[in-house]
């Protein structure tokens, strides 16, 4: 940077009209990001680790074309949404691309970031790959396609007449398709949660629904026993019967996975008997068990070449009662067939962190799960594929750094200018370089963030001709926009600042370095704020660097 405009930055008037408004738009440029994650060593040839996607990929959807494997996931308000995976062994996968990363497909503006894009279902027939989803408070329901499922997708085909949420589409046999998903049930809900699966016809050319929608399940597997929040349902054919699977109980410790088969595509689905169903949970485990696994459900089923079937799945990794900060995650486990029905795991059992691989290994793609390192430069011409913004903020990367224009605060509900990649460890670390102090009247650093009301900060903020290094913690919609100081240090920089961030379960530590030399700003802060306990919605930890106007 010339002396001149460093010293523009640095000490630039305050409040001087519209030449200071103009140096505050002065980005801030970050030169690379580090992540680090622990969660258990190597293991022995042929065993995985579950999850196999760590952190904040929930609602797993999945397809098999040939030798190939691909698989979504539902992440709601932040953009690019709803990643593409895909494997050949079903434990290695490479994000290959986002279904929802243009502009003009979905406007996440203005909604909170639990609404947007949930439950995305992928499925393929005759060349053609579809996602049917939900866009909650930003459209309903739609389908998209593509040819090539890294992608361009085309934009929303909206289906208005279909009501309520997790649309997915099964392609039969006989060449027609239908489209099944959770509503609500027929003459209204009798109680809190009440809800039905509904089946409808679907052409899959004009990409609408014919118009002849029945409810096929009243409520859930055991009606009498008042179930809630059935959703999350897909369709398989085997030896010529129809299977249900859906998710039942809600997302959180309730949570479970069902089972209903019929004869017909439009039933009557009768449920598995209750020695089956559920046919995975894990809410029959005792409270207070070491290293628990919780919420397991909203599952789908695939076939392998042989016949065989595996099941992906979501589940949580508490750290304490229900406290868990890094979402809800995508595991895998063999599906089985007993007496005419799918089993994923007995009743009572734990589901296991490690497992023999279903399928030799085959490629290697950047690490999703166990203890890894990442590095980032930022020298391509866009963020990384698994970088996402508040729904859709602008961000520009350009000549190997990430530049931030400072406008909306973390807490504004708005489009902030923060980059984020996901925290997949209970024990993590995030480090970033800002290479020059912020502009007047703004800050620059590194947030952790679970939605605009829950966050951490550390940042250098540039203020009254000074600068400063500040930690900041938000616990609600009530604190300011911008957190609550926890600690703050007045420093002379003229040069690049390091910022990091480290996670010990609910602890964290704010760090920053000047010169090479590490100093904790706020130490073993309280980071039960970034829990889902806490914060609620549905998403996890986001982590990356920030800037915004102060």
């Amino acid at each position: 940077m010339k002396p001149a405009l460093l010293i523009a930055v640095l000490f630039g008037a305050v409040g001087a009209g519209p030449a200071a408004a103009q140096e505050t738009a002065v980005p801030a440029r970050f030169a690379w990001f580090d992540y680090r994650g622990e969660d258990g060593g190597a293991l022995p040839a042929g065993q995985y680790r579950n999850p196999i996607l760590a952190g904040y990929y929930p609602d797993p959807s999945i397809v098999r074309v040939g030798r190939d494997y691909y698989l979504v996931n539902s992440t709601f308000a932040w953009f690019p949404g709803i990643p593409i995976w895909h494997s050949r062994d079903l434990v290695t996968w490479r994000q290959i691309g986002n279904a929802i990363d243009r502009q003009d497909q979905l406007d996440f503006a203005g909604i909170t970031m639990s609404s947007g894009v949930f439950a995305p279902a992928i499925s393929y027939h005759a060349g053609r790959f579809y996602i049917a989803n939900t866009c909650v408070r930003c459209g309903g329901n739609f389908v998209i396609t593509a040819t090539d499922p890294a992608g361009p997708w085309s934009r929303p085909a909206w289906l208005p007449s279909v009501e309520g949420i997790d649309p997915s589409l099964f392609f039969d046999d006989d060449g027609r398709a239908w489209l099944i998903n959770n509503r609500e049930p027929a003459g209204g809900s009798r109680y809190d949660g009440h809800r039905a699966i509904w089946i409808e016809e679907f052409d899959p050319k004009a990409l609408a629904v014919k118009g002849n929608p029945k409810m096929i399940v009243d409520g859930g597997a055991d009606p009498a026993a008042r179930p809630i929040w059935i959703e999350g349902p897909h369709l398989i054919k085997k030896n010529g019967a129809y299977y249900l699977i859906a998710a039942e109980g809600g997302t959180s410790v309730n949570h479970s996975q069902v089972v209903f088969r019929a004869d017909r595509i439009d039933g009557p689905y009768t449920p598995a008997p209750a020695d089956v169903n559920p046919i995975l949970t894990q809410r029959d485990l005792p409270p207070g068990r070491p290293d628990p696994v919780s919420a397991a459900g909203h599952a789908d089923l695939v076939e392998l070449p042989d016949g065989r079937w595996q099941a992906v799945f979501l589940a949580t990794r508490p750290y304490a009662e229900d406290y868990y900060n890094i979402g809800r995650e995508t595991w895998l486990l063999p599906a089985t067939w007993e007496g005419g029905w799918p089993r994923i795991l007995p009743h009572g059992a734990t589901a296991p962190r490690i497992v023999t691989r279903p399928l030799p290994a085959a490629g290697e793609a950047p690490p999703q799960t166990g203890s890894f390192t990442v590095h980032d430069e930022f020298d391509g011409s866009a963020l990384p594929l698994n970088w996402m913004t508040m729904r859709g903020a602008k961000v520009t990367v350009a000549g190997g750094e990430l530049r931030l224009s400072p406008e909306d605060l973390l807490g504004a509900s708005g489009k902030p200018a923060f980059a984020a990649r996901r925290q997949q460890h209970i024990v993590a670390t995030a480090e970033t370089e800002l290479l020059a102090p912020p502009a007047p009247n703004s800050s620059a650093g590194l947030a952790a963030l679970q939605n605009d009301d829950y966050f951490l900060t550390i940042a250098a903020v540039a203020r009254d001709g000074r600068l400063f290094i500040r930690a900041a913690r938000r616990a609600g919609p009530k604190e300011p926009e911008a957190g609550v100081t926890l600690a703050e240090r007045a420093i002379a920089a003229t040069g690049p600042i390091r910022f990091r961030i480290s996670a010990r379960a609910g602890r964290y530590d704010l760090a920053y370095a000047l010169d090479g030399h590490w100093t904790t700003l706020a130490g073993d802060v309280d980071g039960t704020n970034l829990s889902t306990a806490t914060a609620g919605g549905f998403v996890g930890t986001m982590i990356g660097p920030f800037a915004e106007r102060n």
